[in-house]
């Protein structure tokens, strides 16, 4: 059998969380990845970004 093969990363994504929302809110999200041209996930990282800058402003 082969190795697994793919591109390897520093960066590693090993930890995994589901979250549970309400049709809107999904709806939402998946409006602003398509706006943004982004995955879900890139849209819920770039809001953790945002949520961080703005506690260092305080």
């Amino acid at each position: 059998m082969s190795p697994r093969t793919g591109r390897p990363t520093a960066n590693k994504k090993t930890k995994r969380l589901e979250i549970r929302m309400t049709p809107q809110e999904l709806e939402k999200l998946q409006y602003c990845a398509d706006r943004m041209d982004m995955s879900k996930t890139e849209v819920i990282n770039y809001g953790i970004e945002l949520a961080m800058a703005e506690l260092d402003k305080k």
